[in-house]
């Protein structure tokens, strides 16, 4: 299990309890500080020992970098990439584990995320944070049910796109596989969108994402597109940023080519909001021309292991999410050739 932490003192220990309390599984648990001035550091101490090791760096190196420092100081043939302000209910882990081990060909599995309120607070109702991620034909992503009343309506298991990686479990072999340079998040996305490109990176090159409802947890989520206008400017500017630095690298010609109108009217919209709206986002174009020669290798070299046809690919990108249901031989093989019985999933309210 991996965490990174950056000023997470109102979260992390109660995260970390919720960490210890989960049986039935061997725990192996490595928190990487980004340079916390809070009370994050005191609070990590506390637990070392406790099947949790802490690693504190003295400058911040972001989700994606800090992610990748302690997947590469783990050993486990799963990882659990978790944030500080998500709690599990008893069970999450071995439920995601036993979900996952029913398939070779699933790389990542995900639970079903309640909302929680800030400092943990219950909420008056039961309301969805995520039961996996979709893409929409603009090449945006969402999660799948977010801020809808949990009625039950997702609660079949299912192949949805990707997982959030405020809790999602990736299979060692799935990571090995697709990391670029020995990187499985791309450091250049620094914060924000880094999980919804392994994903993408993920399906290209054959691998599945299971949903299962059997595991339960809350998040709190502080950033989402319903409260931009309130987030730091640096979040925002990284948002802008890897949209684009995302989109080099996955895009395939066959999905640009049907696309295209979609992708486009999304761009403009979003250049004309840095230009006139979020000034704070202009320095986004900077950072992405000095990220481009990297980017363009990576894409490079995921063109060359991609697996997965452009016509099983676009069926993903939908304005409604996306999920094919878990029915014993609806696949082959992802990673030679792949169904393609996808189920649109609406609203049912």
């Amino acid at each position: 299990m991996t965490i990174v932490t950056c000023n997470s003192g109102r979260y992390i220990r109660r995260c970390l309890e919720s960490v210890l309390r989960q049986e039935g599984v061997a725990l192996e648990v490595i928190v990487v500080d980004n340079a916390s001035t809070d009370s994050t550091r005191e609070i990590l101490e506390e637990f070392q020992g406790r099947a949790v090791r802490a690693i504190f760096r003295d400058t911040n190196l972001g989700f994606a970098e800090g992610q990748n420092l302690a997947i590469r100081e783990s050993e486990s043939e799963w990882v659990l990439t978790l944030n500080p302000d998500v709690l599990m209910r008893a069970g999450f882990l071995r439920q995601l584990l036993e979900a996952g081990q029913t398939d070779s060909s699933i790389g990542t599995v995900c639970g079903k995320l309640l909302s929680i309120g800030v400092g943990f607070e219950p909420l008056p109702d039961a309301r969805i944070d995520s039961t996996g991620i979709y893409f929409t034909p603009a090449m945006r992503h969402f999660d799948r049910g977010w801020r809808e009343q949990d009625r039950r309506q997702f609660d079949r298991a299912e192949y949805v796109f990707g997982a959030t990686a405020a809790a999602a479990l990736y299979r060692r072999e799935m990571i090995d596989d697709v990391s670029l340079n020995g990187e499985f998040f791309d450091p250049d996305f620094f914060i924000y969108r880094e999980d919804a490109d392994v994903a993408w990176r993920a399906m290209l090159m054959g691998w599945r994402c299971l949903y299962t409802p059997a595991a339960t947890g809350y998040h709190v989520r502080t950033a989402n597109p319903a409260n931009r206008s309130s987030l730091p400017p640096m979040v925002n500017m990284h948002s802008v940023k890897n949209r684009f630095l995302m989109r080099i690298k996955n895009v395939t010609p066959g999905l640009y080519r049907r696309y295209w109108l979609s992708m486009t009217l999304r761009d403009l919209l979003v250049i004309g909001g840095t230009m006139f709206w979020e000034p704070g986002s202009l320095a986004a174009w900077w950072h992405l021309a000095k990220a481009l020669p990297r980017t363009l290798a990576r894409r490079k070299a995921i063109m060359a292991r991609r697996r997965l046809s452009d016509d099983v690919l676009a069926q993903w990108f939908n304005f409604e999410p996306v999920a094919l249901p878990v029915v014993r031989g609806a696949f082959s093989d992802q990673r030679t050739a792949v169904s393609d019985r996808l189920a649109v999933v609406s609203d049912p309210l």
